[in-house]
């Protein structure tokens, strides 16, 4: 069903019903203009109410239509909004929930608009790159003023009506039955001519160029790479400096440049990706979940601590057990530390602060957690001590609990294994800080259930996390990954870089933080351990001892006050380590090799391909479902720009026929066995698709 039209005495109610909220696709666009029609031909109606079924007025385009021609044919929203425009009876827009995008350019063009509290209103098309493109600068202005208007669009953040009540924007707040309220008000305004229309509103802004060059300098300040906000602050004006039919032709042409943009292709990328992340093809969406009301976590340091945050933020009880009352005392005293943190940047109320705490509590006993429904360990990644904990675990919890592992590399087939019930048995590896990063990659064991898989996929959404399934493998989608990138890095610091060369090259590009600065922040010892284990398990693959000579120093990052770089008491900042570079430049002369310069195109195409050349391997072996999943797990988690769209998308944008030219031209190099092109690569270069 797309809209129903209705007769309540002499006034006509189409209301949009396109679950789940709404959203203007073609089917519903056709549906209110048949609508409209049949309601201005009929004599005895007098006014026409639109409004939404069920949770919304409309959240704006039908997302499923969007990057197909549906999304442009007509009726298009523009073709809509004139019929409604220019109707010859009073259209009301009856508001309540959420009005959104396309939804709020289709009420600015009724004749009036009434609306419940509570209900969320937005302009949010700058958060996928683009801009409103069907009157919502040009009008929004006419009934909020410039300046609220304007920052409602350059930042897409919702307000609720109310705080827009004396505004133009409604010509009544309603309380009661929204539908009856509506039509009281149809019956009162049905008579009225001319009928006024938003468009028509002229906007007086004294000194205007004054503040639209105020927004275009802040604006620009904050927008970083993307160039929708400043184009929203172009589009306004138009709104105060051109006859509105004027600033209508320039907003539709921003918007056409901006949907153009690669900018704003990788926001609408990441957009569906999320969305895509939560769809498993053979875990049908009625998959009956597992109640998860109790939680206990199996060890209180950082990890264990941060994890048992996420649910209690979520309102869910947590028990964190310790082997040790001082291991145990000082892991809740660093939440409580986290917690007032928060508390004083006011970004959590004091009875938040209390509720939260009350859900964590701490014990040395297994027993004590047995009734926990869900069970995650977050202890010393090393297999023997996973085994002795799920063994433990398996003796103790109740039947349905299900057991996961924060294991950030190892097999969780086998983790399982150490259970007479596998099935309940799932990786959930959080990244750090576990109470603050997106990203939860969720291990799918051969053997886990398809409702533990659908249950911890939902309860990821729950605690506000990007869920992302992975098969099992060493280091699953993400930490497999990086581990080729940490290995070129390594490559690049023995051939002629420094660790600061190689960290601002990629951080020019866009990424939060280069390598070396990652591996200070996470600590180098994780590494080393990682790269002992591969030593004896990989002997084949090669690695710079670049990295295993600075733990050997001592220097295990921030942690430490010394890494890759040297770090100054109470001071993140990175400052270069003469020390290191020293070291660097001793170790490439024991190798044997002749430093030379290296440009900063060569540092970001060795260690983005690297990642792409993996993630396909990845594909190919089915350990990841989709591309944009792998997209997703480094938008999320490893800090790639998020304008470059994931290192699956970036390959796309630069065509991966490309990419495997520059790979060719590496592999002659030293290490050259580490750039064999995978064979989906190879495979979607030859003819021509790309991985999304």
């Amino acid at each position: 069903m797309s809209a129903e039209y209705q007769v309540k005495g002499n006034i006509a109610v189409i209301t949009l019903n396109n679950p789940p909220v709404n959203g203007l696709g073609h089917a519903s666009r056709a549906a209110v203009v048949e609508g409209m029609q049949q309601a201005l031909q009929d004599e005895a109606i007098t006014a026409i109410v639109i409004t939404g079924a069920g949770k919304a007025f409309s959240g704006g385009a039908d997302i499923k239509e969007f990057n197909s021609t549906k999304a442009f044919a007509e009726p298009s929203l523009q073709t809509v909004i004139n019929v409604i425009e220019n109707a010859s009876k009073p259209v009301i827009a009856a508001i309540h929930s959420v009005c959104m995008g396309g939804g709020l350019e289709l009420a600015l063009a009724c004749h009036y608009r009434v609306a419940t509290a509570g209900a969320q209103i937005a302009l949010p098309e700058v958060k996928l790159g683009i801009l409103p493109g069907a009157g919502g600068t040009q009008r929004l202005p006419r009934v909020l003023g410039l300046e609220m208007a304007l920052n409602m669009i350059v930042s897409g953040t919702p307000v609720v009506s109310e705080k827009l009540a004396k505004t133009g924007l409604f010509n009544q707040m309603l309380e009661g039955d929204l539908m009856q309220g509506a039509i009281d008000f149809a019956n009162t305004v049905a008579a009225t001519r001319p009928l006024p229309r938003v468009r028509d509103i002229k906007i007086d802004y004294p000194n205007h160029e004054a503040f639209l060059q105020f927004s275009r300098n802040t604006v620009g300040a904050m927008a970083g790479p993307f160039p929708a906000p400043l184009k929203c602050v172009e589009a306004v004006a138009a709104a105060v400096t051109m006859k509105f039919d004027d600033g209508i032709q320039l907003e539709r042409q921003l918007f056409l440049e901006l949907v153009q943009s690669t900018e704003s292709k990788a926001l609408r990328h990441a957009f569906f990706g999320e969305r895509a992340a939560g769809k498993i093809p053979d875990v049908p969406e009625d998959t009956p979940l597992r109640p998860i009301k109790s939680v206990a976590v199996i060890g209180a340091g950082t990890m264990g601590g941060g994890i048992a945050m996420n649910f209690a933020n979520a309102g869910i009880p947590v028990q964190i057990l310790e082997m040790k009352q001082e291991a145990l005392d000082k892991g809740l005293a660093t939440i409580r530390k986290n917690y007032e943190n928060t508390l004083k940047k006011g970004k959590l109320t004091q009875e938040k602060f209390e509720q939260r705490l009350a859900l964590i509590t701490g014990t040395m006993s297994y027993q004590d957690i047995a009734q926990a429904d869900l069970v995650i360990e977050a202890v010393f990644e090393e297999m023997g001590v996973k085994q002795q904990v799920f063994k433990k675990l398996d003796e103790v919890m109740k039947p349905g609990a299900i057991m996961a592992s924060n294991t950030s590399t190892l097999d969780v087939d086998m983790i399982a294994s150490f259970t007479q019930r596998p099935q309940d048995v799932i990786g959930m590896h959080f990244f750090s800080p576990a109470n603050v990063m997106k990203l939860l990659e969720i291990v799918r064991g051969k053997a886990t259930a398809k409702d533990v898989l659908a249950t911890v996929m939902a309860l990821s959404k729950k605690i506000k996390k990007t869920g992302v399934v992975s098969g099992v493998c060493d280091g699953f989608i993400g930490n497999r990954m990086i581990e080729q990138y940490s290995r070129q890095a390594g490559f690049l610091l023995e051939e002629g870089c420094t660790p600061e060369q190689v960290d601002k090259a990629v951080e020019k590009l866009g990424f939060a933080m280069g390598p070396f600065r990652m591996g200070d922040l996470a600590g180098n010892d994780i590494g080393w351990a990682i790269r002992k284990r591969r030593y004896i398990d990989k002997p084949l693959v090669t690695y710079s001892k670049t990295a295993d000579l600075l733990c050997e120093l001592g220097r295990y990052g921030q942690k430490t006050g010394a890494g890759w770089y040297d770090y100054k008491p109470g001071d993140r900042k990175a400052y270069p380590s003469q020390v290191v570079n020293d070291m660097i430049v001793q170790h490439s002369a024991d190798l044997g090799i002749a430093r030379r310069n290296i440009s900063d195109q060569e540092i970001t195409e060795r260690l983005i391909f690297s990642l792409v050349n993996e993630g396909a391997h990845i594909l190919e072996e089915g350990i990841a479902m989709r591309a944009s999943d792998i997209d997703m797990v480094y938008l999320s988690g490893y800090g790639f720009p998020l304008h470059r769209g994931g290192p699956m998308f970036y390959a796309d944008t630069l065509g991966l026929p490309n990419v495997i030219m520059a790979m060719d031209k590496y592999a002659k190099g030293r290490h050259g066995d580490a750039w064999k092109v995978a064979a989906l690569l190879a495979k979607l270069a030859k003819e021509g698709k790309t991985f999304n």
